[in-house]
């Protein structure tokens, strides 16, 4: 033990015991090739587990931002570790890879093994339902960087596709229709505008209960975890009828769209296709946002985008209806060369 660390604020046995305590939850993530690397310098995996012929490895790394000073106002630290997972495998997914494993990295103020226990639980929870193993990270204990209540927590997930069956854009044409599976709320984008206009400005109570939310507690609505759709795409997948898929993250449907067409094309969406969840209303209404700009920032109720050939719709939304994933026919990919957002 190192009494001057300790006095220096970082105390190595709250780190052991951190430890100690997260090794369960790490386990239950385990999936075919992951090995058992806990505790060893570099997390492993054995991609000849999967038995692909030309695998292409795909990558991506995400934090939660400024949704976690949600969570330290209201002292809950079980969600975001899956916020933190589902920002990196929902981009990884995109391109038609199968997430393989993850990796997380916090740092904080103060070790409160307990504390960090609940975060990497919520980790965990993300990769389970991502079915990707939890195979290493990191905990900084940084005294001088961060307040004692406070931390960081970001995460990197590799994915793995056969290359001739990677999505890469290529396989969108216009007449393509475009099926929206529905978010869970904010996800984890859009919060310095969210704190911004809610709590700076109007000051709301973000432990209060509001009619708006038919009676739901503010800060509990604004920390649903961000939705994973790992399990209802790899459902489809088989079939390969998807043409091109997109992750509706910071930028809403006016950056993160045209991220899986080619040059020239464009989408036309009906915003009214489907249910919008009553917490972008009360952003919109209370900091008098319209709600172009509110599309411009927000995934307003729809979290990731499929394009699918015309013919192949209705086979699409009854698989997804097998494992009893809502789905909504939103648009189509045009020629406009513009993402038109019909009100």
């Amino acid at each position: 033990m190192s009494d001057q660390y300790r006095q220096a604020g970082v105390d190595l046995e709250a780190g052991y015991e951190s430890v100690r305590r997260i090794q369960s939850h790490v386990a239950r993530t385990k999936v075919k090739g992951a090995m058992d690397s806990i505790g060893a310098f570099g997390g492993m995996f054995d991609l000849s587990a999967l038995g692909m012929k030309e695998p292409v490895l795909v990558s991506g790394t995400d934090g939660v931002g400024t949704k976690l000073m949600i969570a330290f106002a209201m002292d809950r630290h079980d969600s975001v570790g899956i916020d933190a997972v589902a920002m990196c495998v929902n981009d990884v997914l995109v391109q038609g890879a199968q997430p393989l494993f993850f990796l997380d990295y916090l740092a904080v103020g103060k070790n409160e093994p307990a504390k960090i226990e609940q975060l990497v639980k919520g980790v965990a929870d993300g990769c389970v339902q991502a079915e990707c193993a939890l195979i290493g990270g990191e905990t900084a204990e940084m005294p001088d960087m961060y307040d004692p209540k406070h931390y960081d927590i970001a995460g990197f997930c590799v994915g793995a596709v056969e290359k001739q069956k990677l999505l890469d854009g290529q396989g969108i044409a216009s007449g393509q229709v475009l099926i929206g599976l529905p978010s869970s709320g904010c996800h984890s984008n859009g919060f310095s505008l969210i704190r911004k206009v809610l709590f700076k400005d109007a000051k709301l109570d973000i432990h209060a209960t509001y009619e708006e939310l038919d009676n739901q507690v503010l800060g509990d609505v604004l920390l649903t975890p961000t939705k994973i759709y790992v399990k209802a795409i790899k459902h489809l997948l088989p079939d390969e009828k998807i043409k091109g898929m997109c992750h509706i993250t910071g930028g809403g449907f006016y950056e993160n769209v045209p991220r899986m067409l080619k040059k020239g094309q464009g989408v036309r969406i009906d915003m009214k296709s489907f249910p919008r969840p009553k917490i972008f209303d009360l952003i919109a209404k209370t900091g008098n946002i319209s709600m172009a700009e509110m599309a411009n920032v927000f995934n307003m109720g729809i979290g990731f985008i499929l394009a699918v050939d015309q013919a192949d719709v209705a086979n699409t939304l009854a698989h997804l209806e097998e494992i009893k994933e809502s789905a909504y026919v939103i648009g189509e990919v045009t020629n406009s060369g513009q993402v038109e957002l019909v009100w």
